[in-house]
């Protein structure tokens, strides 16, 4: 018979396996990469999860020269900042927000990155408090209420997460980027039938982008139909492209072994 002990043991062990895989799948889909976005220059109107790495590169070279001159110029320092996390570096990134807040204490957009760029870094409750003072009740923010959100998802608040991603529904009916974070926010419960519901309804909805769809295929991917996750992780994007995406889900559906051991260890703890 398993005891609460052993429950609530599996338990953490499930969160802990779902929340890496959750985690790494936000870098793609959910808030954290959404509270900014845009073009990285005025010469290049594409966003920024959507540039080749070597563009990334450029762009960081670019933006940190234009930083160094005005280090308190809201629209570059946030741009760096973005592509400094695309680009994997976290600490730097924000260290480059910090700056700005400073400069800056009582601006939303700023407020809001710099929540981005402390959740980034897995600041999980400076950022809350980031984006919680960056929020205004007498006019909301719905991309507010879902970083929160998905902090709190990240935090083991999973009831208040999905309230407020609700909230950020009503503000933004259909929008796929509440829709995919709220999917997520599932698969740390380990409910991936439900995650996938929310995350097809986000693929379906207008705007829906390929960091959407990847996580879709990861979803799918997890429940074992792989060959359907491929095919969904190369959707509508360039054979370059096509080739990162289901790369990336590889190395995802790589830590399926942690599902598998959990499930062993369990059926150990029933015998």
């Amino acid at each position: 018979m398993l005891t609460n002990r052993d429950a609530n043991a599996t338990a953490r062990r499930w969160r802990r396996a779902a929340l890496a895989i959750a985690l790494a799948a936000s870098v793609a889909g959910c808030a954290n990469s959404r509270l900014t976005t845009g073009s990285i220059d005025r010469g290049n109107s594409r966003p920024v999860e959507q540039m080749s790495p070597q563009e990334l590169q450029q762009a960081a070279v670019s933006l940190g020269r234009a930083f160094t001159k005005a280090p308190t110029d809201k629209r570059v320092a946030i741009r760096y900042a973005n592509v400094l996390q695309m680009t994997g570096k976290t600490d730097q990134s924000l260290a480059v927000m910090r700056k700005l807040a400073i400069a800056h204490p009582k601006d939303r957009s700023v407020l809001a990155a710099y929540g981005k760029a402390l959740a980034a870094a897995g600041e999980f409750e400076t950022a809350l408090d980031a984006i919680r003072r960056a929020q205004t009740p007498e006019y909301p923010d719905w991309k507010l209420f879902s970083a929160e959100a998905a902090i709190l998802d990240q935090l083991g608040n999973s009831a208040q997460a999905r309230t407020l991603y609700r909230k950020a529904l009503d503000l933004k009916p259909d929008e796929p980027s509440i829709l995919s974070n709220l999917g997520m926010s599932y698969v740390l419960e380990g409910d991936l039938r439900t995650a996938e519901t929310y995350l097809r309804q986000a693929v379906a909805a207008s705007g829906a982008d390929s960091r959407v769809r990847q996580n879709l295929a990861l979803v799918v991917g997890l429940q074992g139909r792989f060959g359907e996750a491929e095919k969904l992780a190369r959707q509508e994007l360039s054979p370059k492209q096509a080739e990162a995406n289901v790369a990336y889900l590889r190395s995802m559906l790589a830590q399926q072994n942690a599902w598998n051991e959990i499930k062993k260890e369990d059926k150990k703890a029933t015998n």
